[in-house]
């Protein structure tokens, strides 16, 4: 047989071994198998009999291949696929956000240096859709090992773990803006810092691995970093980061954020860029009301009372303590060495326990009897309003209104949490008359622009009855009238109802407070409205009386026919018993 015989059909040479699996080209399958040997075998359907079968044939994947595909997800990775919850829905949220966040840790960063801050926040259009932000501050700068770690990995900060009130918490925001700048554009996010006159100033250029949630240094130098007016700058932070976004006006614009910020922060003078020169020009100042820094906050332990068993049941693991006694007095706020042995003997248990050898159920019996004992509300020095004062004069520099309020409540406590809540009202003047009311809503004085109907201070404001105070509202809707309501709360844990911190959790306790606070300004402004109506109608009445006085004397002189200077007496006499009796 040639070789092109062999290779007729495509297939191996005919060989002795071949030819007695038969010819080439036949096929042999099981069924032919099983009619030459007279044995029935099962075919390959029979194998699978009664077995589930995927589509499209094959073996399903046992438990040891399913592990393999299990693998860690990182922060990072999960917050760039759920950019949402951050606050990056949309490109003009996205610009608000990436603003907020970086005006945020500049006013926290000034006020712990101690220094009043000197904010500037720049927004320059690159493209249609393209923008660069830059926030600058004056604070204690950033040192260089830190740098990487602050702006190129979420979850990594200084405030999450302690309580004291603070506007960032969780460390996420600043380093999300970078990440979305970066997936958006693919620019790097761009940092320049100083610690000190003395000290060089670090020009970075970093990006965040999502995978890993660590930073990925492109750049670190050293620069000459000096202002606009040729100066070298001291100290402080300049940010920069280039994203998609949209630049808008309206309620939730840039604009309206920073003039909020200001009323809320009047210790701060903020100068704003905006892409486009307005009409205050090509920078707008919002000036600082006064050069005195809000009170310094302390640090505080966590209350019994907001403690939940599991947390309660960690903290004896981890505790120092050498006894329960020990633990309960050292770890926790407000709890001394008498009201601890209440606490254990309530809960049955030796004060003198381990507390790491504590069972699940000496916990429970710990954790029941801490809520049965009166322990004093924790300390408030830990939270630091702004104060019924600056709240006016603050809205006097900003609104033009006829009446102005506020009132700041005294703390107390939620889940073992201390806040306190500050209403100012504006009302009058240039604002519309035939609108609801304008809200400001403030968490530990940073602006809340989203999600106002989710959130516990529109909740408070509907459920006021504005009616008693001299004001239309429909029901459980805002007040109609002009009026301005700022409302604020502080404090060391801010229940935001999710991770873009646009909305307070409907906590009975907060929203208590709120509504006391609108009772109290409601009374003050509907005590100013009977004024100014009762004013309104003497005004009327004295109208009437300069109109019709001089006609009456005119026709008793015409009756009487006394001269013009008795008329004259009459006028006066008639206007005084008018007086008289309008005042009585």
């Amino acid at each position: 047989m040639s070789e092109q015989e062999s290779f007729a059909f495509g297939s191996e040479p005919v060989t002795a071994a071949r030819r007695k699996r038969g010819p080439v080209g036949r096929k042999t399958t099981p069924k032919t198998r099983r009619k030459k040997s007279g044995k029935k075998t099962p075919g390959p359907r029979a194998a699978t009999r009664g077995k589930p079968q995927r589509k499209g044939a094959g073996v399903p994947p046992t438990a040891t291949e399913l592990a393999r595909k299990q693998r860690d997800i990182s922060v990072s990775e999960f917050f760039a696929k759920n950019r949402h919850l951050l606050g990056f829905d949309n490109p003009s949220k996205a610009l608000l956000t990436t603003v907020k966040e970086g005006v945020d840790n500049a006013l926290d960063a000034c006020e712990e240096a101690g220094a009043l801050p000197d904010i500037r926040v720049e927004i320059a259009q690159r493209e249609e859709t393209r923008f660069c932000i830059a926030i600058e501050d004056n604070g204690p700068g950033i040192v260089r090992a830190q740098v990487p770690k602050i702006f190129g990995r979420l979850l990594y900060g200084s405030k999450f773990h302690r309580l004291r009130q603070s506007r960032g918490q969780q460390g996420i925001g600043i380093s999300a803006a970078g990440m979305y700048g970066l997936l958006t554009t693919g620019k790097p996010v761009v940092i320049t810092t100083r610690t000190g006159p003395k000290q060089d100033a670090h020009h970075f250029e970093l990006v965040i691995d999502t995978q890993r949630n660590e930073p990925r240094v492109k750049k670190d130098v050293v620069v000459d970093w000096t202002v606009a007016d040729g100066k070298r700058k001291p100290q402080g932070t300049r940010v920069e980061i280039e994203l998609e976004g949209n630049y808008r006006g309206g309620q939730h614009s840039v604009d309206a954020y920073i003039r909020q910020i200001s009323l809320a922060n009047p210790h701060a003078e903020i100068t704003y860029v905006p892409p486009k020169a307005e009409e205050h020009g090509a920078e707008h100042v919002f000036p600082r009301v006064t050069k005195e820094l809000p009170p310094e906050t302390a640090e505080i332990k966590p209350h019994p009372h907001g403690v939940e068993l599991g947390v309660l049941m960690q903290m004896f693991r981890d505790t120092r303590a050498r006894n329960l006694r020990g633990a309960l007095t050292g770890d926790f706020s407000r709890v001394s060495g008498r009201v601890a042995d209440g606490i254990c003997e309530r809960a049955r248990v030796a004060s003198s326990r381990r507390p790491r050898d504590i069972s699940r159920d000496e916990a429970e019996r710990i954790h029941a009897a801490i809520q049965k004992t009166r322990i004093m509300a924790p300390p408030t020095d830990c939270i630091a309003p702004i104060g019924a004062e600056l709240i006016e004069r603050a809205l006097r520099a900003e609104v033009k209104a006829d009446f102005y309020t506020s009132v700041t409540r005294r703390p107390t406590v939620y889940r073992g949490n201390p806040f306190l809540i500050e209403v100012g009202l504006a009302y009058g003047g240039d604002q519309p008359a035939e609108e609801p009311a304008t809200v400001f809503r403030y968490a530990n004085r940073v602006p809340l622009q989203y999600q106002q109907g989710a959130c516990a201070i529109t909740k408070a404001i509907g459920a006021t009855d504005w009616r008693s105070y001299l004001m239309q509202q429909p029901r459980g809707a805002l007040p109609i009238g002009p009026m301005l309501l700022m409302v604020h709360i502080a404090s060391v844990w801010v229940p935001f109802t999710s991770e873009s911190k646009e909305a307070i959790a409907h906590y009975p306790e907060i929203v208590k407070e709120l509504r006391l606070g609108l009772q109290e300004c409601g009374r003050r402004v509907a005590t100013f409205i009977r004024k100014r109506r009762r004013a309104a109608d003497e005004a009327k009445k004295r109208a009437y009386i300069e109109k019709y006085i001089p006609q009456v004397a005119v026709g008793l002189q015409q009756i009487l026919g006394f001269d013009d200077r008795a008329r004259d007496r009459v006028i006066a006499d008639l206007t005084d018993v008018l007086e008289r009796s309008r005042r009585m």
